[in-house]
């Protein structure tokens, strides 16, 4: 019940605007719990990349003075990366377009991890 619960969260962040091209929410250990990913991505992969780039960031935050991480933001040439808390035992990350729309993509994925964090 739980994963449909998540994988319909992940549904509806997807569907919320055309440039999120995949979405995944996993532990913050990187195990995967609910993945809307292109075929032959791993979600092993993704999980583990995921969880350590927040960790890190999270104490790169804390380290430099910065306050509590919000986010991650990843921008390669064909996209970006975004990865965000879900409570204390969540990461949402998500794969979105080169030519995104990041204000909306913010919004949006700040409110599917708020939903996220209430059924973790």
């Amino acid at each position: 019940m739980r994963s449909e619960m998540l994988n319909s969260i992940l549904s509806d962040l997807n569907g919320s605007t055309a440039d999120i091209e995949a979405s995944a929410v996993l532990s913050t250990d990187g195990l995967m719990m609910a993945a809307l990913l292109p075929a032959g991505m791993d979600e092993d992969r993704v999980g583990a990349m995921s969880a350590a780039l927040l960790s890190l960031g999270d104490r790169t935050s804390e380290e430099l003075n910065r306050g509590a991480l919000e986010q991650v933001l990843i921008k390669g040439d064909h996209g970006y990366i975004l990865m965000t808390h879900a409570g204390h035992d969540a990461v949402v990350t998500i794969l979105a377009k080169k030519n995104a729309r990041l204000g909306l993509i913010f919004l949006d994925v700040k409110r599917a991890a708020e939903n996220i964090a209430k059924i973790i």
